[in-house]
Formats: C-alpha cells, sequence, structure tokens
C-alpha cells in the first residue's frame, strides 16, 4: 500500500536534495536488470539515510541487507574519516555488482561487504558500532536487533525499515497473520519495550523504526 499521496510524495522528492549520479544509476540499473526492485531504499529515504549519517558522523557502520548496494553508499556519505562501513548480504549472485558500484563511487577502501548468514557473520566483527541499518529478512529481525544491540555504543543508533509491512501490521490492511508480518509486530513491539533504548517509527515508505541507545 501507499502511506501518502502519489502527488504529495512527487512534491517531497521535488524538494529534497538530489541522489549522486551514480546513486541514480544503481536505481536505474537495480529496476531495469534486478528482482524486486522495490526493495531499493531509493531517494527520499537515501537522503534520510544520508543525513542521519552526517548527524551522527559515525565511525563504524553495519547494514544487515545490502541489496544492490544503495543504502550502503548513502550511510558512507556520512563516515568519519578513517571509517567503515560493513555490509552484508546473502546474495552471491549480486558481489560483483555491489562491488562495482562500491569501487566507483570512491568509498571503496571505507566499506567491507561480507556475502553469507549474518547471524554468523556478525559477531566475528571486532568493532563497535555508531550506526546498524537492518533491512534483511522480517523473520530474523529480533534476532539481529538482539545480536547488535551489545556492539552498538551508548548513543549510537539503530534503524530497521519496512517496520510497516505494506501497512500488514493492521488488522484491517491483512487477509492473515503469516509469518513476515507477525515477526515485524513481534520486532516493533521488542524495540519499543526495551528500556535500553528511545525509539520512534516513521511512516516513511514502508516505514522506518529508528533506536538511540541510551
Amino acid at each position: 500500500m501507499e502511506f501518502i499521496d502519489e502527488e504529495l510524495l512527487q512534491y517531497s522528492e521535488n524538494h529534497t536534495s538530489p541522489e549522486s549520479e551514480l546513486l541514480h544509476k544503481i536505481s536505474r540499473q537495480t529496476h531495469l536488470n534486478v528482482l524486486k526492485p522495490r526493495m531499493l531504499s531509493g531517494h527520499l529515504q537515501g537522503r534520510l539515510l544520508s543525513l542521519y549519517s552526517k548527524m551522527i558522523q559515525p565511525r563504524q557502520i553495519l547494514e544487515i541487507g545490502t541489496y544492490t548496494g544503495y543504502s550502503a553508499l548513502c550511510m558512507a556519505e556520512g563516515l568519519q574519516e578513517g571509517g567503515m562501513l560493513h555490509t552484508i548480504d546473502k546474495n552471491e549472485e549480486l558481489e560483483q555488482r555491489v562491488r562495482g558500484y562500491f569501487n566507483e563511487s570512491g568509498y571503496g577502501n571505507r566499506m567491507k561487504l561480507y556475502i553469507g548468514n549474518a547471524l554468523e557473520i556478525v559477531p566475528g566483527i571486532d568493532a563497535e558500532f555508531d550506526l546498524v541499518f537492518i533491512d534483511a529478512d522480517k523473520i530474523n529481525y529480533g534476532r539481529y536487533y538482539d545480536m547488535v544491540i551489545g556492539k552498538v555504543r551508548p548513543g549510537g543508533y539503530i534503524i530497521a525499515d519496512n517496520v510497516l509491512w505494506s501497512g500488514k501490521v493492521l488488522e484491517k490492511y491483512r487477509k492473515k497473520l503469516d509469518e513476515d508480518t507477525k515477526a515485524v509486530m513481534d520486532f516493533n513491539l521488542q524495540v519499543h519495550q526495551d528500556e535500553r533504548v528511545e525509539n520512534i517509527l516513521l511512516p516513511v515508505r514502508d516505514g522506518l523504526l529508528i533506536a538511540r541507545k541510551k
């Protein structure tokens, strides 16, 4: 479902700083050549991630769910000098494409792409994260959160995408309570009840949950 009138959305994008030529290229090529292009963060959400990263000025970023690299490159714009972005995806078919985009961006030496299971990879990354972005399989959102919360510094942020799940978090917008929808709802409640963080759920695109570790 769309949460905002299409013309209002276009107005918002028209009054948002433009994406770079490379990001525009990634968006276009993803829509032309990659399955499920709706998974791409896109212009509006990408500029929001960039803005958050520039405000936080992270030294270490973790992303779970790379897809074609759009969101990773947006967040890399705010990295401190000498900082590193770690991004993980299980789709090895996209690896060459993503590495090419990273190398083209100029951030390539500050971005590390891992191919595999995030639940196995993250514990082996020796870093304290300033910013974590979760945008992967919804079934494991709660497990990803439990895994990373202890690796986020006090004052650091966790952002999770798709937390409104096309509106299906509300009964009136779903035909049945499937596993993914239940997982998203459980995750939202899990974060909301976690006294270690303060949180806000924003109805941007498919919903962004932002939690700041106290």
